[in-house]
């Protein structure tokens, strides 16, 4: 039997326990953070697997559990942060054809005047959000420029550390209509899609972010042929094996806004019939690839 290192213990862990147990892979945790790692000598600090999941989400501690594990990954380091890069995904895909949500990218220090055109020539309501955080973590909606630079000073205030790694972030225009998809994708082919929602409550409130760590609801949805295609074309651009695709869809477009090489697994009656089985297959291409079996 396969052992698969997953370094998550939310959700996705969990879900993917016993479908993929079925299919001959035993899921095991793996924790890369919020822990000491010794990075010399025995016992090791990680059970033995065959194969990772995705790569751990911190980077650094990501190198060490690289190292210490010496597996490959279904997204590897370089998967995970093509995908984190949201600026770099929609200049990507946009290159490609492919159609997307207007965006500029501000790399701090930016003078105000250029900030003030960039925000005026995308038109406001417009959405600032930072370039690499997932879970709609910082962002925010400007309806003024006076509010613009608001958001824009706090961000400079965080830039302004040495230790910060990125200091850029997006300013995406604004679709308030539009509803919120993730579909996704495993070994390029579409295996399902959810549309997320906040409940009515909450829009009525003023809240928009469809993100279900903010209280969205998750429903499975059957996509048309062509939003499929999209998010199809979307991960082979980036060429990212296993790829969470979000689209915003209004009356007249479809456009890719982010992309997540980490995506959360939802439960599998939201997904195609053959889900699990075409990410088992994908794990068991990936072990192989490397020459390693189950035990």
């Amino acid at each position: 039997m396969l052992r698969l290192a997953v370094t998550t213990r939310a959700e996705t862990f969990e879900r993917l326990q016993e479908p993929l147990a079925e299919r001959g892979i035993e899921v095991v945790h793996v924790q890369p953070s919020e822990r000491t790692i010794p990075l010399s000598g025995d016992p090791k600090p990680f059970p033995a697997v065959d194969v990772g999941y995705v790569y751990p989400s911190r980077a650094m501690e990501g190198g060490v559990v690289d190292a210490l594990l010496g597996v490959p990954w279904v997204n590897g380091r370089e998967a995970v942060l093509t995908s984190r890069n949201k600026a770099g995904v929609i200049a990507a895909l946009s290159q490609a054809g492919l159609p997307v949500a207007d965006a500029t990218m501000v790399s701090n220090p930016v003078d105000e005047d250029d900030l003030v055109a960039a925000a005026t020539d995308l038109g406001f309501p417009l959405v600032v959000k930072p370039n690499s955080t997932t879970r709609g973590v910082g962002v925010a909606r400007v309806d003024d420029v006076d509010s613009l630079l608001g958001v824009a000073d706090y961000l400079d205030l965080l830039h302004e550390f040495p230790a910060t790694g990125d200091r850029s972030y997006l300013l995406q225009e604004y679709l308030p209509d539009a509803r919120d998809y993730r579909a996704m994708i495993v070994d390029g082919d579409y295996v399902g899609a959810v549309e997320r929602r906040l409940p009515d409550p909450a829009r009525a409130a003023g809240r928009w972010k469809h993100n279900v760590h903010r209280g969205a609801e998750a429903t499975g949805v059957r996509l048309p042929p062509e939003r499929r295609r999209l998010a199809e074309r979307a991960a082979d651009v980036l060429g990212i094996d296993y790829l969470g695709v979000d689209l915003l869809v209004t009356d007249d477009r479809t456009v890719v806004s982010e992309t997540n090489a980490r995506p959360t697994v939802d439960a599998a009656t939201k997904y195609e019939p053959g889900f699990f089985d075409d990410l088992a297959a994908l794990i068991e291409r990936t072990a192989a690839a490397d020459g390693r079996g189950g035990g």
